[in-house]
């Protein structure tokens, strides 16, 4: 496979995480340290909190971990009790979700449907029916096949039977989906810095409610260094409980103004049109290039940050989603290759973060062009 390079600069790089990271992001990095227990940076926290608190929509705090998204993932497992967990599977990263469940010695039952499509409550309904868990797992954003979750409808659900904590990964959500953290109701709700936020890897940002605090609390075997207890402790003072990134920080600090500027909703609006012209130039391909395409996840279950896209072959099957990966590398463009069960009959275009229509128009076009060419269909 061809090695995937930026090439032509900025604007080009429209992988499904790590995003792209404005230049003026990645220089205020450069800043100098400072002590993370001083007064300087609990003023630096202090005004982190509060551009969190209108990404995830919230009033919480928002606890802010060094570590992938995946830490957190494991944090919302250990303190969520040592009960049954129901984990609802669509793709590479629920499924994810539950061997976290299954490595942290938990007993974990798969609700699963095909990959590709999103969960119904109504069977999430039966299925907490069935037995008593202690919690469910649920991603918003399915990152493998841009499948994406009716969150609100199922943490009614959830809420409805009483006992289960829900635990969600919006890993490629939050910043991009419209998720109200609070109004839904959800128990723990996590994200990383690499996906919609259009930050460099490296940082995890969650909320636990109240009540996971509680269930945490009395939890044994929670760990250490993912101790959401330990965590939300250490936020009510602006600190964090170990060494934080501190020039992540400084990054996080930048994109907050950029992303406070534009608004959330008016963020929201921007990656749900991104999103819907890329289905519909997937859908008008074959009347384009001759090649037929489908987008995997179907109509009103699709993701505004991440499209899986299936090629049916460009009528005599040569056309194939490696390929057209291979080809949009070497004309300076990157999207992102199929993945796990997926991962040879699709590929997958990232239109999140600070991306823009514009920007999305010309990948689109270029994507046009591999496909109409030779080089596309080997």
């Amino acid at each position: 496979m061809a090695e995937l390079t930026p090439g032509g600069g900025e604007g080009r790089f429209f992988l499904p995480g790590p995003t792209e990271v404005r230049p003026e992001i990645l220089q205020a990095q450069a800043r100098a340290m400072i002590p993370h227990r001083g007064k300087d940076f609990v003023a630096l926290m202090t005004r982190l909190q509060e551009g969190l608190k209108a990404v995830f929509v919230t009033a919480r705090p928002v606890l802010v971990s060094t570590s992938s998204a995946t830490g957190l993932m494991e944090a919302g497992v250990r303190n969520s009790g040592a009960g049954p967990v129901l984990s609802l599977v669509n793709g590479a990263f629920s499924e994810r979700f539950a061997e976290i469940a299954d490595a942290c010695g938990r007993q974990v039952d798969r609700l699963e449907v095909p990959w590709g499509e999103a969960h119904d409550p109504d069977a999430v309904r039966a299925a907490l029916t069935e037995r008593a868990y202690d919690a469910v797992t649920l991603v918003h954003s399915e990152t493998s096949t841009g499948a994406l979750n009716p969150v609100a409808e199922i943490a009614a659900v959830v809420r409805a039977h009483g006992g289960p904590l829900l635990l969600v990964d919006s890993v490629t959500g939050i910043g991009g989906a419209d998720f109200l953290t609070d109004a839904w109701g959800v128990d723990f709700v996590l994200t990383g810095s690499h996906k919609a936020m259009a930050l460099p890897p490296g940082l995890a940002f969650g909320v636990a409610s109240e009540r996971l605090l509680e269930v945490a609390a009395r939890t044994p075997g929670r760990g250490h260094y993912f101790d959401l207890v330990s965590f939300a402790a250490n936020a009510a003072k602006h600190q964090t409980p170990t060494t934080p990134a501190l020039t992540l920080l400084y990054a996080l600090e930048a994109q907050l103004e950029r992303i406070g500027a534009e608004g959330m909703e008016a963020r929201w609006a921007r990656h749900q049109a991104m999103a819907r012209r890329t289905w519909g130039g997937v859908e008008t391909s074959e009347e384009r290039t001759g090649v037929p395409m489908d987008v995997l996840a179907p109509e009103g279950a699709r993701s505004p940050t991440v499209t899986a896209v299936a090629p049916r072959g460009g009528g005599d099957g040569s056309v194939t989603p490696a390929a057209v990966v291979s080809a949009m590398a070497r004309r300076g463009w990157v999207v992102g290759g199929g993945y796990g069960k997926v991962k040879d009959t699709t590929f997958r275009i990232g239109h999140m973060g600070d991306h823009t229509l514009d920007e999305l128009e010309a990948v689109l076009a270029e994507l046009d062009a591999v496909l109409e060419a030779p080089a596309g269909r080997r």
